[in-house]
């Protein structure tokens, strides 16, 4: 295996599928062979005191992700001279991006200069995004020409390359984010855990976890609650994340005289979250398309397998890739209220027969970390 440098601006402990991906990926390849190039902020070094990988931290947040304006040149030309200071120092052999812009970018320009090849991680959303801009479209483009393989989070980020025109199908490779099943496991029923946290005793919880953003569906769900209670009287929802949508969802379940069925947890820490799981009946993800943002994949659809639970997701992006449908899981139109609200009861009387043991088995058979960095390891030497 060459010696690889991870170039990203989303890295723990900033939070996010896409940084955690690369944590659990990365810290399981041999310790010698990798390097991690990550955004420089105070926590972040609190973090490596703690965590065995080794990892730099350098500037990597800009509000420009072009190359027209003075913000943008300035930041791609600091990012290329640290990054070939960095390459040289550590013998690097080859650059893994997380993004294809902007991180993309930087390691195109390097590989001109310096001939070290990289290869680009996509996630969906990010090329559905770069799409509606001409300046970053032609940018991507020209990174994914020139990138020696595209990693992708699923069939559907693939086939979003594909049609977009930024590459081929020879130049992609699938590989799904998987899940530590030595810590998302399935767990006996706790009536304390449910009782901190507010949930009530009887109550069917679904559970929802990540970013509070438009297109994981939140909002649609809150409104839909009103009638959805009227055929499911002890429904509660769990809420767990931050995000730009924290007042808007607030403000919805006051609208709404939901403030005993609908609770929204922004400070949960990794034992809270993983007892969130552990704990609910149902884990929803009711996602949608919102313009050019989609759910890539849905880590956290897999997660909550993990620990023995029925999940149920909205019918967009890759998120169908992540369970067995019917087996351990359901898609759902979740593309407005009236859609969730028609949808979820039926949807939840099918959860309660599928077998939760078979549930966390398949994701452990399908999604563990450890098979899937083998995996990795087995493609970068395959792609020697």
């Amino acid at each position: 295996m060459k010696k690889v440098l991870l170039l990203t601006e989303n890295f723990p402990p900033i939070e996010g599928g896409s940084g955690r991906w690369f944590w659990e990926l990365y810290s399981r390849l041999p310790r010698d062979k990798v390097l991690v190039c990550t955004h420089h902020f105070e926590k972040g070094f609190t973090f490596d005191k703690t965590h065995n990988i080794p990892i730099i931290r350098i500037p990597l947040h800009s509000p420009e992700w072009g190359v027209k304006s003075i913000f943008g040149l300035q930041f791609y030309f600091s990012c290329v001279k640290k990054l070939l200071k960095i390459i040289k120092e550590h013998e690097i052999e080859e650059i893994h991006c997380g993004r294809v812009i902007h991180e993309g970018v930087t390691a195109w320009i390097v590989s001109m200069l310096t001939g070290t090849r990289y290869s680009c991680f996509v996630h969906g959303e990010d090329v559905e995004t770069a799409a509606t801009s001409r300046e970053q479209s032609i940018l991507v483009k020209q990174v994914c020409k020139h990138a020696f393989s595209l990693i992708c989070n699923s069939h559907n980020s693939q086939k979003l390359v594909e049609s977009l025109g930024f590459s081929n199908v020879n130049k992609c490779e699938v590989l799904h984010p998987g899940v530590d099943i030595s810590t998302f496991q399935p767990a006996s029923e706790n009536q304390e855990i449910r009782k901190r946290f507010g949930w009530a005793k009887d109550s069917l919880l679904l559970l929802t976890v990540g970013r509070l953003q438009k297109r994981k569906g939140q909002d649609f769900l809150i409104e839909a609650m009103p009638r959805l209670l009227q055929q499911v009287p002890n429904l509660q929802y769990a809420i767990v994340g931050r995000g730009e949508e924290l007042e808007n969802l607030r403000n919805l379940i006051y609208k709404h005289k939901l403030q005993d069925n609908v609770f929204i947890h922004t400070n949960f820490d990794d034992n809270d979250l993983i007892s969130a799981y552990q704990q609910c009946d149902v884990f929803i993800l009711p996602n949608r398309t919102i313009q050019n943002d989609i759910e890539g994949f849905g880590m956290v659809l897999v997660e909550a397998q993990a620990c023995g639970k029925p999940v149920i997701a909205g019918n967009s992006g890759g998120t169908s890739e992540t369970f067995k449908e019917g087996e351990t899981g359901f898609i759902v139109d979740c593309s407005s209220p009236h859609a969730i609200e028609t949808a979820l009861p039926s949807i939840l009387k099918k959860c309660k027969t599928l077998d939760r043991e078979n549930i966390s088995g398949s994701a452990a058979q399908l999604f563990n970390w450890d098979k899937h960095a083998e995996a990795f390891i087995e493609l970068m030497d395959t792609n020697k």
